[in-house]
């Protein structure tokens, strides 16, 4: 079945009641049961809701998985498939990663026993260094935030499988239309929903497949019990926004390969970083792994200064905190996605004061880059 067909009909794309053509929205928090003894399908909505199964259903069969489970943020689903491990536990995890998620697993999850290794992943070796007897899981993500970094996510999953590790990656920036980690031989996928699935910036949402029905049990036991669930609002918003994803999802790539080489050519932006640009680092091995470089762009301009300058004087995108809407988003890494991240720790990793991250949203391209032209200010063009 073709990608786009699937998004629409993916299982669960009419209600098995009424016919009604989407899944209604079961704004309930208990079911009557019949039989105490032998309860029903639906018992309590933390558990089960028919909205937010049949958004897991459909997030499960566009990943190629097992078991989908939503959860109401994107660190809720991220941190409850942390919450797989046990104290003591080693985990080897990619150096560059979202920084929400550097932040729980160097707070919450150290305090609580889970011992953490960042490597970078781009290398197979240093993963592979880093293992050890102790290790039980291994996190990345490729196209890692905000630089774009490729890591071999084929070669990640058979390292994993060679150590009896659990593999997890975050697929936020690619979703399931562009990228299925799970066919490469990932364990779990995990999404802030709330980016590019929902697409409408209008919901907060996560959402987590596991390959296999083993783990997807113990996953869903553990959503079960912290209760970190989606509401059966959002998960209908999500469902709604997931047909529209391909149609979205390629227009905006479309755009941001434009907008990513109209910068490459500016003097005043020292680098760009964009996975579907000749020179950027991994783009054979993205190319082998994702349709495409998707939406989003991230440049370097001068220092600090220069890009606050440049985010104050742009008219069109959003300068604010995610990404994946309709509309285009510029983001400033230091102060939003990564400021949960020490100083020291964002310039090691070369998350600059200069860096800007842009969602490439519906509008034209021509549009954005006239006005980020405008924004910029007069400048020679490069080489």
């Amino acid at each position: 079945m073709n990608d786009r067909t699937r998004l629409i009909h993916a299982g669960r794309d009419r209600d098995p009641h009424t016919g009604a053509s989407s899944i209604p929205i079961y704004q309930v928090s208990t079911f009557d049961q019949p039989d105490p003894e032998h309860l029903g399908a639906y018992d309590y909505a933390r558990s089960d809701n028919p909205t937010r199964e049949a958004l897991e259903h459909t997030i499960a069969v566009l990943e190629g998985g097992a078991r989908g489970l939503a959860f109401a943020s994107g660190m809720a689903a991220t941190s409850s498939a942390l919450l797989l491990f046990q104290t003591g536990d080693h985990m080897v995890v990619g150096r560059d990663i979202y920084g929400g998620t550097y932040r729980v697993l160097t707070t919450l999850f150290k305090r609580w026993g889970l011992d953490v290794t960042f490597v970078d992943s781009t290398d197979p070796e240093n993963v592979r260094r880093a293992i050890k007897p102790s290790t039980r899981g291994l996190f990345v993500e490729s196209p890692a935030n905000p630089l774009l970094q490729v890591t071999d996510l084929r070669a990640m999953a058979e390292l994993a499988r060679e150590h009896d590790l659990i593999a997890i990656t975050d697929n936020t920036f690619m979703t399931p239309h562009l990228q299925r980690p799970l066919e490469l031989g990932f364990d779990i996928v995990v999404h802030s929903a709330t980016k590019f699935l929902g697409g409408h910036s209008d919901l907060i949402a996560g959402l987590a497949v596991t390959r296999e029905e083993a783990l997807g049990r113990r996953l869903k036991a553990v959503q079960n019990s912290f209760g970190a669930i989606l509401g059966p609002q959002d998960a209908w918003l999500v469902l709604r926004g997931i047909k529209t994803l391909a149609v979205r999802l390629e227009e905006q790539q479309r755009a941001a390969g434009d907008i990513a080489r109209w910068l490459q050519g500016r003097a005043d932006v020292r680098r760009v970083f964009y996975p579907g640009l000749e020179g950027h680092a991994g783009r054979e091995i993205h190319a082998r792994q994702a349709r495409g470089g998707g939406a989003v762009v991230s440049f370097e301009l001068a220092d600090g200064p220069a890009a606050v300058a440049f985010l104050k004087r742009v008219k069109l995108p959003l300068v604010a905190v995610s990404l994946g809407g309709v509309e285009s988003i510029l983001s400033y890494p230091v102060t939003m996605s990564h400021a949960a991240m020490p100083r020291e720790e964002r310039l090691a990793r070369g998350i600059t004061d200069g860096l800007v991250r842009l969602s490439v949203g519906l509008e034209s391209s021509e549009d954005l880059i006239a006005d980020m032209e405008s924004a910029l200010g007069p400048a020679s063009r490069g080489a």
